[in-house]
Formats: structure tokens, C-alpha cells, sequence
């Protein structure tokens, strides 16, 4: 198991050590997905899940239980071609339609309220195209991963465009191959690329480059827990721990299974695969 340096400065390989792994022990699997691509746990502890086999958003209860369905193919409102990313706040849910080019809005019970397109305005400045996440910050901003530009789009919550930030103009910042992206409870800019994750102030200032040294896929915040992982490995840390590691978790229990994405919530792991949730408890 790795230990990695958490800090705000560029980290290379020659700075790990070895500690002791996070021990889990297997509660339960819920959802039966054909094949998901997201999840995010709101703060009243429901579940989202965008399923792009069959292009649909689903919202279950802790206890698996099925509350909502929506979605289907299509370009109307609340159709969807790959949605890939969701992510929720106490009022709504935001689900980034990658093939669209949009970000689709919904109430908690998955109404329909609103899209943002931008791909086919005259303004290369805010355009975003195949957008492959979307964050809100406590104070309202949305965080827009664009990956046809590598770079993020900030507009404000009704979409108005504020400014762009990581693209080729971001120096020592600038994004290679982004895939997902996280805001924490202060504002900071969580963005995984090809080489690991790349911090930025709410303002789009480049804080931090941290290289991991794993090919990872997904990253998740949930109130401080970061949770970080590949296709076969998860690490956490609290962002507000002095401690300034990031913890991997043992995963002998499920060493031949994808992982997709994973979010360490009230003491549990919670771990998508393309089928289903896999939920683990923490051995202290």
C-alpha cells in the first residue's frame, strides 16, 4: 500500500512509503445497472446513478430500494446519449449528458428542470463540448469538465458563463486528458487527469499538481472525504486530517471486479460497478 504526500505542490514517485491499508469487511450489494457509469450520494443519503447502457438516471435509498427512474435515448428534455456523470446538492440534480453536449438539471425526485448547452454559440470563450462531469460549490458556481477543450467552464447557477480555466493557456496547470473533477466544501477544484490530480481555487488559479502514479478514473468528494480510484484500486483522505496522506483500501474481497467509481460515505465504502453497488463497512 502507498502513502501519498497530500500537498499543494507538485509530487513525484520518490516521495512514497508503505502504511498499512484501510481493512473493509462487505455489507451488502444493491442496484441492477446494464452497465453504469456514475454515482453520487446526496447529503440526505440518496443514491444517483447514471446508467449509460441504457441511458437512463436512477435514485435508490441506502437500503437498494428503487425510488426514481428516468431517461431513455434521445435529444428531448430528460433523453439522454452516455450520460456519464451526476451529481447531486440538496435541491438538484445535475447530469452530464456527454454526446448532447449539455448538462441536464432535475429536481431530487428527477423532474426535469432545466439544460445548459453551449457547444453551438458563437463565443469559443464558455462553448463546452462532451462534457464528462459537473460540480456546484457551496456557493453556487457550476464546474464544468469539457473535454473536447481539456479544460473546466465556471458559470453561475443560472448559466451565465464566468470564465474557463486549465486549458492550453494554464502553464505548468494546464489539463492533459481530464476525466473528472470534484469541488470541496471550500471552494477548491478537484481535477483528475492523465497524470493525476490537479488542484484550483474557486477563482481558477492553479494550487497544486499531485501525481499518484496509478491510472485513475474517477474522483468523488462527499461533506470532506475525497475518495479517488483506477479500475482496481481506491484512496481516501480528509481533507480536513492533519494527517497528509492518502489512505488505499484493501480490496482482497474484490480483487477481480471494476470499479467504475467509489464514494467513502458515514463510515462506509461504497463501490460502482457496471452492475451494481457494492457497500463495505470499515474495520477500525
Amino acid at each position: 500500500m502507498k502513502q501519498i504526500l497530500f500537498k499543494s505542490f507538485i509530487i513525484f514517485l520518490s516521495a512514497f512509503s508503505i502504511i498499512t491499508a484501510q481493512q473493509i469487511e462487505f455489507v451488502n450489494s444493491i442496484g441492477k445497472f446494464k452497465s453504469a457509469s456514475s454515482f453520487y450520494i446526496s447529503a440526505s443519503g440518496i443514491i444517483y446513478v447514471t446508467d449509460s447502457g441504457n441511458d437512463q438516471v436512477t435514485s435508490l435509498d441506502t437500503l437498494g430500494n428503487v425510488l426514481q427512474t428516468t431517461g431513455g435515448y434521445g435529444w428531448v428534455e430528460a433523453a439522454f446519449d452516455e450520460p456519464v456523470d451526476v451529481f447531486a446538492t440538496p435541491l438538484s440534480i445535475y447530469v452530464s449528458d456527454k454526446n448532447n453536449h449539455r448538462i441536464q438539471r432535475f429536481d431530487r425526485d428527477l423532474n426535469f428542470i432545466s439544460s445548459l448547452m453551449t457547444r453551438e454559440r458563437e463565443n469559443s470563450e464558455y462553448e463546452f463540448g462532451y462534457p464528462l462531469g459537473c460540480a456546484v460549490s457551496n456557493q453556487g458556481d457550476i464546474y464544468i469538465l469539457d473535454s473536447e477543450n481539456q479544460r473546466v467552464i465556471k458559470s453561475d447557477l443560472f448559466g451565465n458563463f464566468m470564465q474557463n480555466f486549465g486549458g492550453f493557456d494554464a502553464g505548468n496547470y494546464q489539463l492533459n486528458n481530464p476525466r473528472s473533477l470534484a469541488v470541496s466544501p471550500d471552494n477548491k477544484i478537484y481535477v483528475l487527469d492523465k497524470s493525476g490530480i490537479v488542484v484550483f481555487d474557486a477563482f481558477g488559479n492553479g494550487e497544486g499538481r499531485i501525481v499518484i502514479g496509478d491510472n485513475l478514473v474517477s474522483i468523488r468528494i462527499i461533506f470532506d472525504n475525497l475518495t479517488v480510484n483506477s479500475n482496481n484500486r481506491i484512496y481516501r483522505h480528509h481533507l480536513r486530517s492533519a494527517d497528509s496522506t492518502l489512505q488505499e483500501f484493501n480490496l482482497e474481497e474484490i480483487e477481480d471486479i471494476i470499479i467504475i467509481s467509489s464514494i467513502n460515505y458515514n463510515e462506509k465504502l461504497y463501490v460502482l460497478t457496471p452492475r451494481e453497488i457494492l457497500i463495505f463497512s470499515e474495520i477500525h
